[in-house]
């Protein structure tokens, strides 16, 4: 018998204001055409005044318990990818989950910027085939809105506010790729590339600062380093590439996306694809899609799942599930 981390639920959140692209057309150099065609976003959730990365974690979390027929007694760790946190410290997590009246176990943030939800899943998937833990909720949450320079066209329009929360808990596998639950996992981090993506402040600085992109360069980066680590994880689980049901990628760029479906050779109706309706929500992307996915339909038990990012650091990786 072999324990794997298995889904129990999963929900998400948004907030309530939309913001199309042409809002931006009034107040920069910029066009609804020019943002769709590069980056294939066409609207994007900003978080109202005063309404925090931890307040959109807990509607994610409390859509993933309902989701789960689970209630916050039953979860023993909780996880929040974020590089938004409301405070220094203490963590979003703790914030979390004295919402939801979870007295037990115990919560932390992790921050690997667009890839902290897999590195978040990695973590989950450790806790529980180690029997730290036997249920974790890994949730994804972001207000990038708060980092953004409104006077950088290239930059701004691209960034969205939202949560998204899974839930895996132990179950049995016979140490098979026919298993529920998470298969394999790859993690990458290269800090040599900082500079690429970043914002320009910080606590031990003393400042507030903004995020900073060299565009051309993260896209060359993403496409290569997504295929390389997609093929990885098939490769540790012996997956092939038809095997496979879906590829939800971190929701950045469309172009990103389908440059990496096709040196994946994979076709984009095996992709979840929410970029045009949330922009790029860091952390929060990849659990956004999966909970989107699970309710039109698309993600169903037993689908064979790759997830994939790349975020500051640059930090990059993927996992392999079974729905």
């Amino acid at each position: 018998m072999t324990i794997r981390a298995q889904v129990a639920g999963i929900g998400h959140y948004l907030p309530e204001r939309v913001v199309p692209n042409a809002e931006f057309e009034t107040k920069l150099d910029t066009s609804d055409e020019w943002i769709r065609t590069r980056s294939g976003i066409e609207r994007r959730h900003f978080a109202a005044e005063g309404q925090t990365t931890s307040d959109l974690a807990t509607r994610a979390a409390n859509a993933a318990l309902a989701d789960a027929g689970l209630t916050a007694v039953d979860i023993d760790a909780l996880i929040v990818a974020t590089s938004t946190p409301d405070l220094t410290f203490p963590s979003a997590a703790t914030m979390v989950q004295a919402r939801l009246g979870m007295n037990q176990g115990f919560a932390f943030d992790i921050q690997a910027v667009c890839a902290g939800f897999v590195y978040g899943l990695s973590t989950a998937n450790a806790l529980i085939v180690s029997g730290q833990a036997r249920r974790v909720m890994v949730i994804g949450a972001e207000t990038f809105s708060r980092i953004l320079d409104w006077n950088d066209r290239s930059t701004c329009v691209l960034f969205g506010d939202g949560a998204g929360a899974l839930i895996l808990e132990a179950g049995e596998g016979g140490n098979t790729k026919s298993d529920r639950g998470i298969l394999a996992v790859d993690l990458h981090s290269d800090g040599q590339f900082r500079d690429l993506l970043y914002v320009d402040g910080g606590v031990s600085t003393n400042s507030i600062g903004h995020l900073r992109m060299e565009g051309k360069e993260v896209f060359r980066h993403a496409v290569e380093k997504l295929a390389a680590t997609a093929r990885t994880v098939m490769e540790k689980a012996d997956i092939t590439p038809e095997e496979v049901d879906w590829i939800v990628p971190h929701q950045a760029n469309i172009r990103i996306i389908n440059g990496t479906a096709k040196k994946l050779g994979l076709s984009m109706d095996h992709v979840i694809v929410t970029v045009q309706d949330h922009g790029n929500t860091s952390a929060a992307s990849i659990p956004l899609a999966l909970s989107v996915g699970k309710s039109e339909g698309k993600i169903a038990k037993g689908d064979l799942v790759i997830t994939e990012a790349i975020g500051g650091g640059l930090a990059w990786g993927a996992v392999l599930l079974r729905w």
